[in-house]
């Protein structure tokens, strides 16, 4: 194998190298969403003109007034009464100061593994560890103050409905001092989506403006922030189809709008679009009817240290005795590949999914499964992670189904392998000559290149060939720790034995013999913990040194150095990966081997990966003594 080509199959190897161990990928910022040049009256909502359903006459809003407090009758929000949610799948309670949606836990899913552990919380109240809510309102335009409408403690009254669940709605309402009567009608599924109906009617003697809104504000960063580069987590919004992400540091960083009454960024929607913050495997997203346009917004407000993502409707303008009703909807949960899928594709798919119950006649949610952070290798990582849940499903064992899905992956790479193979098939048979050269051509390495290439031409052989599997996987790889890192599906998946969540780092060691004693391994990434290296990741280094065997020795000692080092080197690095990943890594060196072993023997080759093993202790103890 010539320098140029050595060197390119080392590079390929360490760029992997780089990616795995995340020393200097770098993910860039999603692209902005590219918005028309906005007129100052479109952030306010003032023109009838700027949205397809405003109202003729409708004027200016300060759109900074969104989510205001109510100035009269304020309430204690911590100790307001509170109305159940209680579903299958959701635990919580609506408060009614403000009307606010902000106690919700998820019943399917634990926040570990231990059997007492708690249920996830999505959703916490004002007081909690991490306040987070969702606030809907009116914001006041002509003829009206803040004190006119609806604010975020402001105290409703239950009209209808005693407990929010499945088929079972929840109606508040409130009446203000100019003869504006508010309510407001909660609705829930049997999966995560609320749905949020704000009726006003105007019983005073004078038109009036306003517009509805919905926020979802979050109290200072999540206390389970990762900060991982291959994980988004902060606010995310699509509007007319172009996505956009921003991290918490971002919000911070957003220049100060006065319109806005802080930082942040406004985007006019005219169709299609949501915006919400998500998290590692949870989230909650303000859906706005689909079709029409909003304003949406970006805010961080700096002296409340709070994040906001605000929906804003259409201004409208309503004459005494006029009535106005909006809908919108509110996704609380957990990112199920399936549910999220079921919300964005063919409504009639909610129906076949979850029963008679759900509305055939749902409008679709355009990119909602955009939500799930697919990465740079979206092409790769959708098809990936749908084939693995569709086997996953085929099997009931998300190990067994990434077993699966490596066979898979590697017959469709077959014909790709069987060009490599045959090559260093031909480069093993041809190590001899290439050795006589070396001990011919002495130090003349110039010569020695001319000599070898000059063989390759004589005996059809490519080096290069065996660089192209190599170059082929690296995405793949990738693709796939970023599957088995983001998607909810892998989170608590079981394999067997000890292996009981395939997204966390091998739980065994020699600490605990391997899994034989009831007790944990040393924290991921401490000395410990390389010290006692897991069984899994003890796989993986035997199997890529095995694999070696096979393979045509580099001429260049520190080229062979560095490759008889890198299956060690790998071992360690991936001890602290994903169990799922190192089972990948290990299902597909052994398939690999057997490829390769089975072709190189077809093509004369006689690979003796044991007597190579045996003479390589043998020549190390004869060295020694």
């Amino acid at each position: 194998m010539d320098d140029q080509n050595k060197n390119l199959f080392l590079a390929l190897a360490l760029s992997l190298a780089v990616i795995v161990v995340w020393t200097v990928f770098i993910q860039p910022p999603s692209p902005a969403i590219e918005t028309e040049a906005l007129a100052e009256e479109t952030l306010e909502l003032a023109s009838p003109d700027d949205l397809t359903a405003a109202t003729p006459g409708a004027a200016p809003l300060d759109s900074s007034q969104v989510g205001s407090t109510q100035v009269t009758a304020p309430v204690n929000v911590e100790d307001a009464p509170r109305v159940e949610i209680a579903t299958n799948r959701l635990s919580g309670s609506i408060s009614l100061a403000g009307g606010r949606i902000d106690d919700l836990k998820l019943n399917d899913y634990n926040v570990s593994l231990d059997g007492d552990a708690d249920t996830v919380r999505v959703l916490g109240p004002v007081g909690s560890a991490d306040p987070y809510y969702a606030l809907y309102g009116w914001a006041p335009g002509q003829g009206l103050t803040i004190a006119d409408v609806p604010g975020s403690d402001t105290l409703w009254s239950v009209t209808s409905g005693e407990t929010l669940g499945v088929d079972a709605p929840l109606t508040l309402s409130w009446t203000g001092p100019t003869g504006l009567e508010f309510t407001r009608e909660f609705s829930v599924d049997e999966n995560f989506m609320f749905t949020v109906t704000q009726s006003v009617r105007n019983s005073g003697s004078d038109a009036v403006t306003l517009a509805p809104y919905g926020i979802l504000a979050r109290l200072g960063e999540p206390e389970d922030l990762k900060n991982f580069f291959i994980l988004h987590e902060g606010l995310i919004a699509t509007a007319d189809g172009i996505t956009d992400h921003m991290g918490y540091d971002d919000l911070r960083d957003l220049d100060v709008n006065p319109q806005e009454g802080g930082r942040a960024e406004a985007t006019r929607v005219e169709t299609d679009g949501w915006i919400g913050f998500t998290d590692h495997y949870w989230m909650a997203m303000m859906i706005p009817a689909q079709g029409e346009g909003f304003k949406q917004v970006a805010k961080y407000d700096e002296a409340r240290d709070t994040y906001q993502a605000e929906a804003i409707l259409a201004t409208t303008r309503l004459e005494p005795g006029q009535n106005r009703s909006v809908t919108t909807q509110l996704f609380a949960g957990a990112k199920e590949w399936e549910t999220i899928r079921a919300y964005e594709n063919d409504p009639g798919m909610l129906a076949k999914l979850f029963g008679d119950s759900i509305d055939p006649e749902r409008p679709q949610i355009d990119r909602f499964i955009e939500t799930i952070d697919w990465g740079w290798f979206a092409f790769l990582t959708k098809p990936i992670f749908a084939v693995l849940h569709w086997l996953n499903q085929m099997i009931g064992n998300m190990g067994w189904a990434i077993i699966a899905l490596t066979l898979l992956i590697k017959a469709l790479l077959f014909p790709l392998a069987v060009k490599s193979f045959v090559s260093m098939a031909k480069m093993k048979t041809l190590q001899p000559e290439m050795e006589k050269i070396k001990e011919r051509t002495g130090d003349d390495r110039q010569k020695m290149q001319q000599e070898m290439m000059e063989l390759y031409k004589k005996e059809k052989v490519n080096p290069a060939s065996g660089c192209l599997p190599m170059l082929v996987q690296i995405p793949i790889f990738f693709s796939l720790y970023k599957v088995i890192f983001v998607t909810l599906e892998l989170r608590h998946a079981a394999f067997f034995g000890p292996f009981q969540d395939l997204s966390s780092p091998d739980p065994t060691s020699l600490f605990n013999l391997f899994g034989l004693l009831p007790w944990g391994t040393p924290e991921t990434g401490s000395i410990l913990a390389l010290a006692f290296i897991g069984i899994l990741p003890l796989l993986l280094g035997i199997s890529m040194w095995l694999q070696q065997k096979l393979n045509p020795a580099p001429a260049d000692p520190t080229q062979a150095m560095i490759f008889a080092w890198m299956p060690w080197v790998f071992m360690f690095m991936l001890g602290s990966f994903a169990s799922g990943l190192v089972v990948y890594w290990i299902a597909n060196n052994t398939i690999t081997f057997t490829q390769q072993y089975l072709i190189m023997r077809s093509q004369g080759a006689k690979p003796d990966v044991f007597g190579n093993i045996m003479s390589t202790f043998k020549k190390k103890n004869e060295s020694d003594t």
